[in-house]
């Protein structure tokens, strides 16, 4: 049996597949892991090599030293509860944070094409989250998706499009969504515009591919992307309907919701 850390993270994957989210070898996850979880993971570290180490290609010094659960490169989500240390490993950054070495797993293959995104936007949000923030999760919603078709490429459009589609969608958004126009996958471009976006949003859409969250937990990390992508998903409905909108929650109404819940929502997306 494994430690809980790493069921949880295998439930995540399991979970974005059944929904759909993670279709074939799409999308990737990451998780920073705490002191006391790297202890309970001891016995499956292997720390013997110390030379080697693989550049990363960008620097993230305010990670030095940590351990990474993260997905294999072409690996598939609907695999990972059937081969663990094949899908999945556990990586360590070096003391200036510019290159990582394999410890568990990751068996005949290496992170995510995608892992450099990953790092930095780690961190960025153990920053901007005062360290609570240790799940990357990036995924294939299909509604979400399809709105960048149709819905303008800008933050407060988007952010106030699923506010107003759903009432729960600002009780987990209240700060909105960041947009981000087409990027080639696993380019440092996309990497360093996702981490601008990332100092204030805990969720990116990224145009045409997909969206990429974060989270203090898998479940909060997962539960914000579901909730975004059923917000589309209703929102696809209103528009293939045909029919004009007749009523929807007031901008007056969002702040209500926040407010109740002591949850502070980002006035900036009404201006």
């Amino acid at each position: 049996m494994y430690p809980k850390i790493i069921e949880d993270f295998v439930r995540m994957c399991a979970d974005g597949y059944k929904l759909g989210f993670n279709e074939a070898n799409g999308g990737n996850a990451s998780y920073r892991l705490a002191p006391e979880e790297v202890k309970k993971c001891s016995e499956y570290l292997d720390l013997s090599d110390e030379e080697d180490w693989t550049d990363l290609g960008v620097e993230a010094p305010g990670l030095s030293g940590e351990y990474f659960i993260v997905t294999a490169s072409g690996s598939l989500m609907r695999n990972v509860s059937l081969d663990i240390p094949g899908t999945l490993g556990i990586v360590q950054l070096n003391s200036t944070g510019d290159a990582y070495r394999k410890v568990w797993g990751l068996e005949g293959g290496r992170p995510t094409s995608e892992f450099a995104a990953h790092i930095l936007n780690h961190s960025v949000r153990k920053i901007s989250s005062g360290g609570a923030d240790r799940v990357m999760y990036h995924l294939h919603p299909v509604n979400l998706i399809a709105l960048t078709y149709i819905l303008p490429l800008e933050d407060k459009v988007f952010s106030k499009t699923l506010w107003k589609s759903m009432t729960e969608c600002v009780m987990v958004i209240p700060e909105g969504v960041g947009v981000l126009s087409w990027m080639v996958p696993g380019s440092k471009e996309l990497a360093l515009n996702t981490c601008d976006k990332m100092e204030k949003y805990k969720a990116v859409v990224w145009a045409h591919h997909g969206l990429f969250v974060t989270g203090s937990s898998f479940d909060d990390a997962f539960g914000r992307a579901h909730t975004i992508e059923k917000s589309a998903d209703i929102r696809n409905k209103i528009i293939q309907s045909g029919k004009p909108v007749l009523q929807e929650i007031s901008d007056d109404e969002l702040r209500n919701i926040c407010k109740s819940l002591n949850l502070t929502i980002n006035e900036d997306i009404f201006a």
